[in-house]
This record gives structure tokens, C-alpha cells and sequence, in this order.
């Protein structure tokens, strides 16, 4: 150990980069002392302004990691600036050095150019260089320090910029190469010396790091064996060391006595021979273990099989194959420990070589069974069934399909119902948007859009008509003119009363007016975003609208308000891919669903109230109770979550009952039903009762599986949702069809 460090404390003290270099520095041009001097003083600057760790570490390796301080280098640039104590420091080193009459070239070449080179050097400059103590160096990996020095300032590490291609130029440029090592304390390359490279192959070979060293000298002997005529101290025994005393001889009495009585018996010679129990044998009450009131019998071995035969059936037989896979499989998962072998008569077959293993395994499993006998417990399996209540009994819900919508010619994303349950919205992948009488499955209107139809939203006040699309990377506002005509024109004469401010504020989308020939189509807005948007969600009054859009970064949400035209985007950072957000529809929260969890922000705090964890793979839809204290999330690994926001942030309840993803969950707003579809074509609701008492958890029954769209591209139900004032369920299929069960 002390050859091991003496090397390290050479290698280290060999090369030191706090040091001036030995060979002759080029003199700098005036741009360039100018350019040094200046980021000099900008180092000095950084060290005390409010730079980050990153940007520190950008130009840590800018100062000198041997320095003490920023305030010594405009005295290293000059020659001979030193202070009187570097001087006196100077005098005693080299004055030490030519007392001992040691050759030293460094000091030659020194003189040679006309300075003192270790100006700075002192014997111990090991233990001032760093003085972080034996602290693990991987703790400075991210910062731009390696220590500090004997004073308290850092000690910055080096630039590095070289990559693969300069170490390799310079592994065969530098013949040197092979004894150059990094010293960790500072991180500079040190060459090693001749001595210390010798020290190195030493150690590695097994030897002693010290020359002089002789492992195999005499052993001398401090204690030797030879009785000694004279004590090691010669004072004298005591003499109550040898006169019994009276309190021994009393003691020594009164165990005769006893002896003499029978009081204490003298100790038998031990029987040799031990003694054995049968563990498995019928107990005698009076025996040993009779206190184990209950006998277990001992257990049997599984009686051979066709397989053990010597002449098996050829079933039986594993081919060469079977034989392979069989080797390769771990001795605790083959299902069978041997290989089954065929021969012609008994008397070929030959002696088990698995026989004493066997036995022996034997044995230790009745040695080492568990002898507790474990009460058996009489429970019918019916009882372990919860006791819900009849579907009769929860009535009414949807129970059998009664309409069909018909008309779009590629697959249905989404739908969407007005507020009275009048007229029903969809949307296609063939760039419309279709309005339909909900009684008659009439269609009565069709706007071409010119896009694949992401998201569709009727907006929830009743006062309004308007309906919110999402087409590319648009929102565009449709005014489809059905129903009352005095809510038609009041939503009209409400978009046309809007003032735009003098001074338009920077936001994340542009509002543009319909043109003539778009009005007629019955566009009224278009909200242009510049990314794809995948969804579109209105608040309860109708004024606020939330939009999903497919980006990366914290611009995935935006929020808009309709009375005053104006775009704000929520959040400063992501938290993983949104993949759907909706409205609280009592209390002033969102709630944003990314792949992995649900989180719940309050809007007026501006602050995370709750995070909620599905544990999904993949989140694929939201929806909110009407009373808002309980949220439902589909995800595509086929699990309908249900979570009670006042009783945990893990789901009270994970329903299993598709059999592929799940693509739209919907509540309804009066009844307690709720839905779910999925891409194996079936649409499942549950009665989902949730009560006042805060005592009684809700209670959730699946009631009814409802099928009726056809499978088309390993698709099936794309959107679900309820009629608001009947429990009737709308769905819309990959089929092209939108269905009404009722």
C-alpha cells in the first residue's frame, strides 16, 4: 500500500498543470493578448453573477485549473510580476535543491530562459492543490469544479474538446503516450517517470513496490519455547496465592456434604448412541411428540406412469427436437426430470444413475415438510360473488338499436348532440360534417369542410347554435341553422357585435372571419392554430373552448374565449404527449389526460390540484361526471378506469370487459349510466350510481353489451355519446354509420 501510493503521490506531484510549461510559449499578437484579457475579465465577472450550472460549465474550462484565484493571472502574464511571498518561496526551494546536490534539468532549463519555474512549488503542494478530502470524485460530475483549494476558491476542471479522432492522432503523434495518465484530482494529464513506471510494472506483477524489500529474509522469534529459568518480573508470588481460604474451604465442604447425601449426582458417562424419532409414524400420547394432537401422514409419491415404462408407448417418445428443447430447459421447469427410453425387454435396462439422488431427495422432503396442518375452510363458491343487483332492477337503459344514420362514405370519428337532443353532428374522414334529425335519422344539412374531421363539439348553451370543428390544423365555427330561428340570429347578431381592439395582442392562434361564400356554407369563425388539432371541448357556459394539439412542447393545450376572441396558451411546460383535456362542470378546473396519468389543474390558482394514475399504458379518453366528483378513462390496452377524486388518486375500480382498446367513454348528464366503445365492435354501459352519502362508495354494474357495427380496418366503435335528457346512447363506427340505441 505504501509502494501503491508513493506512485500515485509521484504520479500526481509529476506534472502539475498549476505550473508554467517548460517550453517556450509564442508570444501573443495585440488582438489576441486583448482577446485574453478580455475573456479574463469576463471569467472574473461570471464568477460573481447569476450564471446557471450549465452556462458556468460552458466556460469553466476557460480558466486555469491550476490558479488559485482570477485575481493571479494578470500577474502570471507578465514575467517576473510576482509577489515577495512566491520569491522567498522561490529562494528556499532552489536553495534547498543545490544544498542537496541533486541535478535537476527542469532548473537548468529555467535558468536557461531566464525564470524561476517553481515559483510556486512548496513540498506539500499535493495537499494544497485539493482539499476536498477522501470525497468521491464522481460527486463533481456535474458541476464545473473538481475541489476547492487550501483558500476556498475552485478549482475548475479543464476544457475538453478533443474527440476520438484527436486522441488517436495523438496516440500515434506522442511516443509518450503510452505513460501518460489523467490525474482525477484535477484532471490534467501527467507523464510518468521511469521510476514510477517501473513501480507500475512491479505492482502489476505481484511484487513489493519497495526494491530494497526482502520477502524472503529470517523470521525472528520474540517468544521462543525455551523455558525460562527467571520470570518476566521478577517480583515475588503473593502468598494468598497458594493458602486456600477459609470462604474456598467452606464451599469445598457443603459439596462433599451434598455429594455424600445424593443431593447433587456426579455426571454418568454420555450414551454414545443417538436417539431417532419416527416424525411420520401414528404418536403415542405418552411419547415425545404427543403434544401434536394431530397426526399427518406422511406423503405418498406419485405412482409411475406409462412414461417410467421401459418399453413406453411411442407417444411417449420425445423425437430429436423435444430431446433438444428438453436439455435446454432449466431442471425446475421440465415437466418431466427424465427422458423416456425404449428398451426390448427388462432384462436390458440398466441401473438408475439418479437412484441415491433421488433417495436422498427423498428423505429430505419428509425431513423438511411443513407437519402444520392447515384448517380447512368450508365457503361455497357462491358467496364469494358480490351481491349485485338485478339489470331488471336498474332500468331504464339503453337495450336495443333503433336508428341508423347513414350517409358518410369513410369512417366516423366523432359526434356530438345539441343541448335539447334535437339534432345530432358527425364528422368523417371524408370532409364533412353532417347534421341529422335525431327522431328521423333524416340528414339535414352537409358541409364539405375539406379535411379529415378530428373532433366535433356542440357548444352547451342553450341560447347558442354553434358548433365547434376541428379540420387540419382550424377550428372552424359552423352556425348550422336548425331549430328555434330567434337562437340562430341571436348567435349570429352575438359573433357580429365584436369590437377588435386597436392594438391586437401576440397569441398562439389567429381569428379570422368567414368569407361571403363561406357564410352561405354556415362558417362563421375559423381559428387557425398552425398545428394539427386533434380535439375540441367546450365549458359548461358556452364562452370557453379547449384545444388539443398534436406538438411537442408546452403550446399542446390552448384555451379560447369566444366573446372577446382571444387565445392563451395554459401551461409553461409539457408533461408527456396530451391526449385529451375536459372541462370541471361545477368547479373552475381542467383536466389534462397524457399517456400515462390524468392531472388536475385549478385555473384561477393556476396551480397542479391533484394527479391521478390510470396505470394504463396508453390513455385514450376522458370523461367527467355531471356532479364532477368522479372521472372514467379508457386506454388502448383495454381498461375502463374509475376514480373517486375525494377518496385516492389510484382508481377505486378497473373494468376488464372489451377485449381491444377502448376508444370513447361518455357519462350521461341526468341518468346514472355510463358507456364505453371499443375497437371489437361493442358498445358496453354500466349503471353507475353515485350517492350523497360520502359513507357509500358508488356502485357500478355493467347492465347491457350492445353490438351493431360491422369490423372494418380492426376498427369498430370510434365515439360514444348520450342523449341529454334520454337514456338513449349514440355511436359512431369505423363502418361509416352512426347507430341510436335505445
Amino acid at each position: 500500500m505504501a509502494g501503491a501510493r508513493g506512485a500515485g503521490r509521484a504520479a500526481t506531484t509529476g506534472t502539475r498543470p498549476g505550473k508554467r510549461p517548460s517550453e517556450p510559449e509564442p508570444e501573443l499578437e495585440p488582438e489576441e493578448t486583448a482577446l485574453v484579457s478580455a475573456s479574463a475579465a469576463s471569467l472574473q465577472d461570471g464568477s460573481d453573477s447569476g450564471l446557471s450550472e450549465s452556462e458556468e460549465s460552458v466556460f469553466s474550462g476557460l480558466q486555469d485549473s491550476g490558479s488559485d484565484s482570477s485575481e493571479d493571472d494578470p500577474a502570471e502574464g507578465e514575467d517576473g510580476a510576482s509577489g515577495d511571498d512566491s520569491h522567498s518561496r522561490m529562494e528556499e526551494a532552489s536553495g534547498q535543491q543545490v544544498q542537496a546536490g541533486i541535478p535537476s534539468p527542469r532548473t537548468e532549463v529555467a535558468r536557461a530562459k531566464g525564470y524561476e519555474e517553481y515559483a510556486e512549488d512548496s513540498s506539500d503542494e499535493e495537499d494544497i492543490r485539493n482539499t476536498v478530502g477522501n470525497v468521491p470524485l464522481e460527486w463533481y460530475e456535474g458541476f464545473p469544479h473538481v475541489g476547492y483549494d487550501l483558500d476556498g476558491r475552485r478549482i475548475y476542471k479543464p476544457l475538453r474538446t478533443r474527440d476520438e479522432l484527436d486522441q488517436f492522432l495523438d496516440k500515434m503523434d506522442n511516443p509518450d503516450y503510452w505513460r501518460t495518465v489523467q490525474d482525477r484530482t484535477t484532471g490534467h494529464d501527467v507523464r510518468l517517470t521511469d521510476e514510477q513506471v517501473a513501480l507500475v510494472r512491479r505492482l502489476q506483477s505481484g511484487q513489493f513496490g519497495d526494491v530494497s524489500f526482502d520477502p524472503y529474509e529470517p523470521a525472528v522469534d520474540f517468544f521462543s519455547g525455551d523455558p525460562m529459568v527467571h520470570p518476566v518480573t521478577n517480583r515475588p508470588a503473593d502468598k494468598r496465592s497458594f493458602i486456600p481460604s477459609l470462604v474456598e474451604k467452606e464451599k469445598v465442604s457443603r459439596m462433599v456434604h451434598a455429594i455424600k447425601m445424593g443431593w447433587i449426582q456426579p455426571r454418568r458417562p454420555r450414551d454414545p448412541t443417538p436417539g431417532f424419532y419416527d416424525l411420520w409414524a401414528q404418536e403415542d400420547p405418552d411419547a415425545v411428540l404427543g403434544r401434536h394432537k394431530m397426526h399427518v401422514p406422511a406423503p405418498k409419491l406419485a405412482l409411475p406412469g406409462h412414461a417410467e415404462s421401459y418399453n413406453p408407448p411411442p407417444e411417449y417418445l420425445l423425437s430429436e427436437d423435444e430431446r433438444l428443447a428438453w436439455e435446454q430447459q432449466e431442471p425446475g421447469e421440465r415437466r418431466l426430470n427424465f427422458l423416456p427410453h425404449r428398451f426390448p425387454s427388462l432384462r436390458a435396462v440398466p441401473a438408475y444413475g439418479r437412484f441415491i439422488q433421488e433417495r436422498f431427495e427423498r428423505c429430505l422432503d419428509l425431513y423438511l415438510c411443513p407437519r402444520q396442518r392447515k384448517m380447512r375452510v368450508n365457503v361455497d363458491p357462491e358467496d364469494l360473488i358480490p351481491k349485485l343487483p338485478r339489470p331488471r332492477d336498474l332500468q331504464p337503459f339503453p337495450t336495443c338499436q333503433a336508428l341508423v344514420y347513414r350517409g358518410h362514405s369513410d369512417l366516423v370519428r366523432c359526434l356530438s348532440v345539441s343541448p335539447e337532443g334535437q339534432w345530432l353532428a358527425s364528422g368523417s374522414d371524408d370532409g364533412s360534417v353532417r347534421l341529422w334529425e335525431v327522431a328521423t335519422a333524416r340528414c339535414m344539412r352537409t358541409v364539405p369542410v375539406g379535411g379529415v374531421v378530428r373532433s366535433i363539439a356542440w357548444n352547451p348553451h342553450p341560447t347558442l347554435c354553434l358548433v365547434a370543428v376541428a379540420v387540419e390544423d382550424s377550428v372552424l365555427l359552423l352556425n348550422p341553422a336548425l331549430g328555434d330561428r330567434l337562437v340562430v340570429g341571436g348567435t349570429d347578431q352575438l359573433l357580429s357585435t365584436f369590437v377588435p381592439p386597436q392594438e391586437p395582442a401576440v397569441q398562439p392562434a389567429s381569428w379570422l372571419e368567414a368569407s361571403e361564400e363561406e357564410r352561405q356554407r354556415g362558417l362563421r369563425l375559423r381559428v387557425s392554430h398552425g398545428k394539427p388539432v386533434t380535439q375540441v371541448t367546450w365549458h359548461g357556459r358556452g364562452d370557453y373552448m379547449a384545444v388539443v394539439l398534436a406538438t411537442a412542447g408546452h403550446t399542446q393545450v390552448l384555451i379560447h374565449q369566444l366573446s372577446r376572441r382571444r387565445s392563451q396558451s395554459p401551461f409553461r411546460r409539457s408533461h408527456g404527449q396530451v391526449q385529451r383535456v375536459a372541462f370541471h362542470p361545477v368547479r373552475p378546473f381542467l383536466l389534462v389526460a397524457s399517456q400515462r396519468g390524468v392531472r388536475l389543474y385549478h385555473l384561477l390558482r393556476q396551480e397542479l390540484t391533484k394527479k391521478l394514475r390510470p396505470n394504463c399504458k396508453w390513455v385514450s379518453s376522458l370523461a367527467v361526471h355531471p356532479a364532477g366528483d368522479n372521472v372514467i378513462c379508457g386506454s388502448y390496452d383495454s381498461k375502463l378506469v374509475w376514480f373517486d377524486l375525494d377518496l385516492s388518486s389510484e382508481p377505486y375500480r378497473v373494468l376488464r370487459h372489451h377485449k381491444k382498446a377502448l376508444r370513447a367513454v361518455a357519462f350521461h348528464a341526468r341518468y346514472p349510466l355510463f358507456a364505453s366503445g371499443s375497437d371489437d365492435g361493442s358498445i358496453i354501459v354500466c349503471h353507475g350510481m353515485v350517492y350523497n352519502d360520502l359513507l357509500q362508495n358508488p356502485l357500478l354494474v355493467p347492465v347491457k353489451v350492445l353490438r351493431g357495427h360491422t369490423l372494418t380496418r380492426d376498427l369498430g366503435v370510434l365515439d360514444v355519446a348520450f342523449h341529454p335528457t334520454q337514456p338513449w346512447v349514440f355511436s359512431s363506427g369505423a363502418d361509416g354509420t352512426v347507430r341510436l340505441f335505445t
